[in-house]
């Protein structure tokens, strides 16, 4: 008798979430950058994304686009991969997409925002030992309300937080900010 790898299983699971979660972004949201990534990861890494993609479709949690009117952008200091990112992470137990957006935005910079839309929407594919999965990672565009940065991330993972008029070039997805704020604002981004 062989023993089923229970990955498939949940694997298949993640990748229905991640489909519904995925269409409903699209039935709500329009005008948003759209993005696909590919990541080979360990057997415990995978089960652990596919897990929270099984759950609820977004093993990344949410992050946001978070700006001033002047068109500046919110960026983090993300220690574990040493570069600027959007200010984001996973979802606590019953948050929306949204709320897990906002939570993570004032956590790790002490702004406080206002939802406008999805302003990227990614697909991050992940494989592992012939298997694969996948889990959308919403980015939600959202106006400050407030602009005085104060670090609080209960994670120890967030070492800064600053406003941008141009982005660094050790920028987490910097192409794709890029054309989101060249398409929010227009001219060059």
């Amino acid at each position: 008798m062989t023993s089923v790898d229970d990955l498939w299983f949940l694997a298949d699971g993640a990748c229905q979430t991640a489909e519904q979660t995925y269409h409903e972004l699209r039935e709500r949201y329009s005008g948003y950058v759209e993005f696909t990534r590919h990541r080979n990861v360990p057997r415990n890494r995978f089960r652990d994304v596919a897990m929270a993609a099984r759950d609820h479709g977004a093993p990344y949690g949410a992050h946001t686009l978070a700006y001033r009117s002047t068109g500046e952008l919110l960026l983090v200091r993300h220690e574990g991969v040493d570069m600027w990112v959007l200010p984001g992470g996973e979802l606590d137990e019953g948050e929306s997409l949204q709320e897990a957006a906002l939570r993570e935005l004032s956590e790790e910079s002490g702004i406080e925002a206002t939802i406008e839309g999805l302003g990227m929407l990614g697909r991050i594919e992940f494989y592992c030992d012939g298997n694969m999965a996948w889990g959308v990672l919403p980015v939600y565009e959202a106006r400050a309300e407030t602009t005085d940065i104060a670090v609080d991330d209960p994670d120890h993972e967030i070492s800064e937080a600053r406003w941008f008029d141009e982005l660094p070039a050790d920028t987490r997805d910097r192409e794709e900010i890029l054309e989101w704020r060249g398409q929010r604002f227009g001219g060059e981004a």
